[in-house]
């Protein structure tokens, strides 16, 4: 991508280097530790954070050392800046046409470990929005995974996986995300399962909707972009996630999609631009 000289976005909240200094009502470490399982497993942990709850979990406090930023780390965060920052000019433009004004999102920058209104969380989970402080959550060593243990590199990769979360805003905008809760408290495991999927298709055929405007409207894409971000889609479905980590592939536990559904919904955000297409309730085949 083409970042140079671009607006960054001041919707940023830096917590890195804050630490807990006591736990509370909240999530152990081992529950941490069992949170971070399930993702490894390709099991949507968000459910298991307490959703129900805005009460704190773990106390953080900003340790005594300034936080040590690395040169990659310092170029994933002038990416995420840039990225967050189309991602609203993207929304502010294409919302009002369906009657929603758009309020950006707060991204929080954190390593380790984070509390935020839906729960404690550590980096293992990978980045994730939290509908009740409308507030993405990233810890940039998910980049270095994304390159070095799933080999999907690039720019473009990382910024896809932002304007998934960023898409998940918009479904919360919207209404789509209560809608989905609420059918999920009323629904099997399986059904529930199915709902998430469908949620997680949306915001990647989102992701690509910005991608779309992004290269149209504002040259940001550059040559090979997009076939990085096809290639993070297909390094993080789920089949390909629970081959990795289970050794076999489990289509009822399935809660983001199959490696195939996230390429096809990416892309028709990218060949489309128009939210509307990306109705995968409406959906009869995924």
């Amino acid at each position: 991508m083409d970042i140079r000289g671009r607006r960054q976005s001041s919707n940023i909240e830096d917590r890195r280097g804050m630490r807990p200094v006591r736990t509370g009502i909240g999530l152990s470490i081992g529950g941490l530790l069992f949170l971070g399982l399930l993702t490894l497993l390709g099991i949507n942990p968000l459910p298991f954070l307490g959703l129900a709850t805005k009460a704190p979990e773990v106390q953080m406090q900003q340790s005594a050392e300034p936080y040590q930023e690395s040169a990659q780390e310092a170029q994933y965060r002038e990416t995420i800046a840039v990225v967050l920052a189309d991602t609203e000019d993207t929304w502010s433009a294409l919302l009002p046409k369906y009657g929603v004004q758009y309020v950006a999102p707060k991204l929080v920058l954190f390593d380790g470990l984070v509390q935020s209104a839906c729960g404690t969380a550590e980096a293992a989970m990978g980045p994730f929005y939290c509908p009740l402080d409308q507030k993405v959550y990233v810890d940039t060593s998910f980049f270095n995974d994304l390159n070095q243990r799933f080999g999907a590199p690039g720019d473009f990769a990382q910024a896809y996986v932002i304007a998934h979360e960023v898409g998940h805003h918009v479904q919360n905008l919207v209404g789509t995300a209560e809608k989905v809760r609420a059918a999920q408290e009323r629904s099997s495991q399986a059904d529930a399962n199915a709902l998430s999927v469908r949620m997680e298709l949306q915001a990647d055929c989102y992701a690509g909707v910005w991608g779309r405007t992004a290269a149209q409207s504002r040259q940001l894409l550059e040559a090979g972009d997009v076939e990085e971000g096809l290639r993070a889609a297909t390094a993080i479905g789920d089949d390909r996630l629970q081959k990795m980590t289970q050794g076999r592939v489990v289509p009822d536990a399935f809660t983001h999609g199959s490696s195939e559904q996230r390429v096809r919904w990416f892309r028709r955000g990218l060949e489309t631009g128009d939210p509307a297409a990306c109705d995968t309730f409406a959906a009869r085949e995924l």
